[in-house]
């Protein structure tokens, strides 16, 4: 046999053997991690990352409000969530995102987008809306595409640097 084949071979099991250690860690840390979650939120799902990381969705919900969180697997739940989507429920038959706290870029809003709108379905609310507002202003552009990318109507007042986006489920 060919050394360099088998020295090819010898690295693909270490680094599977290091990625099997990884995911074991971070099962663990998953089951401990919701244990702690459930205590205060609804668990709601598992999602991965953009980068392949674990996120525990959950939620908490009351009669006017409902916040989605992401939590990841790599760490330990200190009672912080890494990501959150607020939105209320304003009038019958509508949602309204008020906020979304997170580091961008990482399909965190996608993922909350997507439990968001799996909400809204369970519970037969066919619109979701949300506002523009001057402080998003710097990322307005990143956030125009986020929403059409989710299917939103977005209608942006360039001289007021205000908004407005719009979905309907089909």
């Amino acid at each position: 046999m060919d050394l360099s084949i088998l020295q090819e071979t010898t690295k693909d099991v270490k680094m599977l053997e290091k990625e099997l250690q990884q995911l074991q860690f971070q099962m663990y840390r998953m089951q401990e991690n919701m244990k702690d979650i459930s205590k205060k939120a609804k668990i709601i799902g598992i999602d991965q990352a953009k980068e392949d990381e674990w996120m525990i969705v959950s939620a908490i919900e009351s009669a006017d409000t409902c916040k989605i969180m992401l939590s990841d697997c790599e760490k330990a739940f200190r009672g912080q969530s890494d990501f959150s989507l607020i939105a209320e429920y304003p009038e019958e038959g509508k949602i309204h995102i008020a906020d979304i706290k997170g580091p961008p870029d990482n399909g965190y809003g996608s993922i909350c987008m997507k439990h968001l709108k799996e909400i809204a379905r369970e519970q037969n609310i066919p619109v979701i809306t949300g506002d523009l507002v001057k402080r998003d202003w710097n990322h307005v552009d990143r956030l125009i595409h986020f929403y059409e990318k989710h299917h939103f109507e977005v209608q942006i007042n360039w001289k007021e640097q205000s908004g407005e986006i719009y979905w309907v489920d089909s």
